[in-house]
């Protein structure tokens, strides 16, 4: 049984301004088993933009409900015609430097696993294996009919297909691989089915108001209980769905160490948080430990 490691750096009381004190998130690192909790934060470098934070998207873009998404064709024409538009740069994004990290170490089996709230494929793009998608992925879409699930990029190539010409422009694009358009610029866009059955295809992430597969949920708690101390990355911890992995390790007597420029609502659970650009703090940690991160990804995308 793996050791809980006892850090030598003296947290402070007031967390509230974090640190750029990189110590103890090197000494968690060098000890090993580390579960890393990813969030939005870690892929604005790769052009990705937050929801939370200082221009987050949630300040001027509500995110599609599953409750709208199932019930509204209108709603779907135009989630899908927005996701569309948001999948052509949201596809093409590239891991950066803080991704690259955390697959370094994981080849360095300084890691116990990788549990993301993002739905972009970059940890996987850089390199890192057994990834948790708490949310899903925006790289699959599935059949809300026969559960049949296929590549997005077989979807996008039958949207463009179908929707020639369709070309708005000064869309912003959100977190979610969804573009910020006017009913105007949708307008009929034509929403493609499933080729097996005919039903209604959905992006294959979790959706506002709809919950986290159980089993995933249990699957999580399992690689808390197993690790040896908890790093979150780049997340405001605001919603419960990564906030609850955060708590049960503290309860566990594990210690949670947060990189994140912004207070979170874990803040309270941490022994650190280390308020710096998550690239250069990663490749920062990394160094210290011996550990190379390489400028080029690999693309397994």
């Amino acid at each position: 049984m793996r050791m809980r490691p006892t850090l030598s750096w003296v947290p402070p009381a007031d967390l509230s301004p974090g640190t750029t004190d990189l110590t103890p998130v090197a000494e968690a690192l060098r000890t090993g088993g580390v579960l890393v909790l990813s969030g939005a934060g870690l892929s604005t470098e790769s052009g990705i933009p937050d929801y939370r934070g200082e221009g987050g998207s949630l300040s001027r873009h509500t995110p599609m409900t599953y409750q709208e998404f199932v019930t509204s064709p209108q709603a779907r024409r135009r989630y899908w015609a927005r996701s569309h538009l948001g999948w052509r740069t949201f596809g093409s994004a590239r891991p950066n430097a803080g991704h690259r990290a955390v697959a370094a170490l994981g080849r360095h089996g300084l890691l116990s696993g990788v549990i993301t709230q993002n739905v972009d494929g970059l940890h996987q793009s850089a390199g890192s294996e057994d990834v948790v998608e708490l949310h899903g992925s925006l790289g699959r879409v599935v059949c809300l009919s026969c559960g049949a699930r296929s590549p997005r990029r077989e979807l996008a190539r039958r949207l463009e297909e179908a929707n020639a010409g369709f070309e708005p422009v000064g869309a912003t694009i959100n977190p979610d691989g969804d573009a910020d358009l006017t009913d105007g610029q949708v307008g009929e866009f034509r929403v493609m089915p499933c080729t097996a059955c005919g039903g209604i295809l959905k992006p294959d992430v979790v959706f506002f108001g709809e919950a986290v597969p159980p089993p995933r949920v249990a699957y999580c708690r399992e690689l808390v209980g197993g690790a040896a101390s908890l790093l979150v990355l780049g997340s405001s911890l605001t919603v419960m769905s990564g906030l609850r992995f955060v708590r049960e390790a503290d309860r566990a007597g594990k210690p949670v160490l947060v990189v994140n420029r912004d207070p979170t609502r874990g803040d309270r659970h941490a022994v650190a948080r280390v308020a710096l650009p998550l690239g250069t703090a990663l490749t920062d940690v990394a160094g210290r430990l011996g550990i190379a991160v390489g400028n080029e990804a690999a693309e397994s995308r």
